[in-house]
């Protein structure tokens, strides 16, 4: 349970209708198989002691007394267990003289409450309306198993030792309804819904069932643990194909169908309750009408089994990801477009080195020319070689700019860069960081003097990575009058590259061709010397690998993850391909750069946000230039 996961489970015993002992027996023993499996939240299907299917047989005592001996077995035989677990049976008030279907939420042998289930369908093939009442405005206390309860749809259920596990329960068609009790639950400080339910199959409804369930866990920005009816009910009218899903905040983190047992997965509710924090607009209201019933749980590691992507930014099945591709591409043409057209610029300007970043910036303008009906020679595509410059790269750069159709124009900058060095006093032999940011600036001027000449804008082709690690020249690189790919990660950028060298490959393979071939030279600004006509400076070699960045970004920045939990998940999705100490390496470095370049970040440019983290100080992010690392270095002492 360290770092906000809870290890969550929705169970589907294999029952036998009306007979409450055997069921009791079943589910007795997957709460030991749960706990054996670390779960320390299960949910169970509706009415699982007796069966959802029993019909006119809930109107008989002696079921109804075979249900509570069932949960006083099942609390005898977990009474050392520490896990939550909400299971389904039918309670008659005496009280009121109504039967309610309830489920049961209990620990470590002891009742913490029954919640009854408020909306009861009775259409179609349900007629629980025949049998039970609504649990809507019940509040009291009964006598079950020899222990005084409450029953009321207003319990929450609150662990003591980890304030941020908040349990809510509803019931089946209660997801259904217009208003599901889970929105009330939630605003008054759930973090994980479970639903016991018991929905018969249909065809289709799998489907439908699902976006329920996802959906209604990003609404509520909750864990949702839905547990569902499954073999053994009767089949005399309908089938229980025992659906069983983990969501959280919208995404599916485990699920199967047509199987008994467990569906297993971990649940962050720290992540659940930064976010909630973070967005203004979820109305929490601590003044709902719930109780919380308080328990005690033992705190122990949770070993994790919920998917950690390696590439955060990157879908990897490979549909989504060409559908984000595309809608990334589109996006950031649409915000270029706009920007085109309200400044009447006659051209665009960009700077194309024959790298990765560049390649895509000039993409993304011939789709935003091709939108307002606008020939590709108004992009002014400028090559300008230097020191560093490989013909690989100026190669590629031109055949790219002919094969878009742009209007090319190369200039070498060696001369101009040479005389300003005899300015300043700056040694052609001393390869520092002067040597390189003069040529990077030298470069921006061109292309803004070019823009001014030709009534344009300058393209920027820095990335959201580079504006992290501050990797970029201030007043060089990092400027320009539009930045087109501020928004997008390294990682994201050259699969949205391969994504067009795929698309195109029919229609134009030599296109194709020079694309694939700056996927394949190596990240480098190409600002010293090339070494046998090779690429000398690679950028990884010096700030770490992009995609170690781009993961330590996604979680350090949108989810607000301190940094020992950046780095167990990133043991988790990429401990295989990098030890501890390459990871801890670049995760501290991350830091300090991160921390260190915020200027940088202050006065950047406009540029589109296409993603769900961006570092405009007029968007996502905002902090102060002169903020320090060391209360986020410190936390990864000692962890070598």
């Amino acid at each position: 349970m360290r770092d906000g996961f809870v290890k969550v489970a929705a169970g589907t015993p294999k029952i036998r209708v009306a007979d409450c002992r055997y069921n009791a027996e079943q589910i007795f023993t997957l709460m030991r198989e749960a706990d054996k499996q670390g779960v320390k939240v299960l949910a169970l299907p509706e009415l699982c002691l007796t069966g959802y299917t029993c019909a006119d047989l809930f109107l008989q005592p002696t079921l109804l007394r075979g249900a509570e001996e069932g949960l006083a077995t099942i609390l005898e035989a977990t009474k050392n267990l520490d896990m939550v677990a909400a299971i389904g049976l039918p309670v008659w008030n005496k009280w009121d003289n109504k039967l309610y279907n309830c489920a049961a939420v209990i620990q470590s042998g002891e009742i913490l409450g029954l919640v009854p289930k408020t909306c009861l369908p009775n259409y179609g093939e349900f007629y629980e309306g025949r049998w039970f009442a609504s649990g809507a405005g019940v509040e009291t206390r009964i006598p079950l198993c020899g222990q005084e309860v409450s029953l009321s749809n207003n319990d929450l259920f609150a662990c003591a030792d980890m304030p941020n596990l908040v349990i809510g329960v509803e019931i089946c068609e209660d997801l259904w309804a217009p208003e599901p009790p889970s929105i009330r639950l939630a605003r008054a400080g759930a973090t994980i819904i479970l639903n016991l339910s018991a929905s018969n199959e249909l065809a289709g409804k799998a489907a439908y069932r699902r976006g329920l369930v996802s959906g209604q866990s990003g609404r509520l920005v909750c864990g949702y643990v839905y547990a569902d009816a499954g073999e053994g009910e009767s089949t005399t009218d309908l089938v229980f194909a025992g659906h069983n899903i983990v969501a959280e905040n919208g995404a599916i983190l485990a699920e199967r169908r047509f199987a008994t047992g467990l569906t297993i997965s971990e649940i962050d509710v720290d992540r659940l309750v930064y976010e909630r924090q973070r967005m203004n607009t979820y109305r929490a209201d601590a003044s709902q009408e719930c109780w919380r019933m308080s328990f005690d749980m033992d705190l122990s590691d949770t070993h994790l089994t919920r998917p950690v992507s390696p590439t955060p930014f990157v879908p990897q099945d490979q549909s989504d990801r060409a559908e984000r591709c595309n809608e990334i591409l589109y996006t950031a043409a649409l915000g270029l477009k706009k920007r085109l057209e309200h400044t009447h610029a006659k051209t665009a300007v960009v700077g194309l080195s024959g790298g990765l970043d560049s390649t895509l910036a000039v993409l993304i303008t011939a789709v935003s020319m091709e939108m307002l009906d606008r020939p590709a020679s108004d992009i002014i595509a400028v090559t300008m070689p230097c020191f560093g410059t490989t013909d690989r790269t100026k190669s590629n750069a031109v055949l790219l700019a002919e094969r878009l159709g742009c209007t090319l124009k190369t200039i070498d900058i060696g001369e101009a860069v040479r005389r300003h060095f005899k300015d300043i006093g700056q040694s052609m032999e001393d390869h520092d960081v002067t040597f390189e940011n003069g040529q990077a600036r030298e470069r921006t001027q061109v292309l803004m003097d070019i823009a001014n000449q030709t009534g344009g804008l300058v393209i920027g082709t820095g990335d959201l990575s580079e504006l992290a690690l501050g990797w970029c020249t201030y007043n060089g690189d990092h400027m320009s009058n539009y930045a087109v790919n501020a928004g997008i990660p390294k990682t994201l950028v050259r699969h949205l590259v391969s994504f067009i060298s795929d698309d195109k490959e029919a229609e134009d393979p030599q296109l194709s061709t020079v694309l694939a071939d700056i996927l394949d030279t190596p990240v480098s600004p190409e600002l010293l010397p090339a070494i046998e006509g090779q690429i000398a400076q690679k950028t990884e070699d010096l700030v770490g690998p992009y995609e170690l960045h781009d993961f330590y970004l996604y979680y350090a920045i949108r989810w607000g993850f301190g940094p020992r939990k950046v780095l167990r998940l990133a043991e988790q999705a990429m401990g295989k391909r990098y030890d501890r100490a390459t990871l801890l390496k670049w995760l501290k470095n991350f830091y300090r750069r991160f921390f260190a370049q915020q200027f940088k970040r202050s006065c950047l440019p406009d540029g589109p946000k296409v993603g769900s983290v961006a570092l405009s100080p007029r968007g996502d992010w905002r902090m102060p230039s002169d903020a320090v690392a060391s209360l986020w270095l410190e936390e990864l002492e000692g962890l070598e």
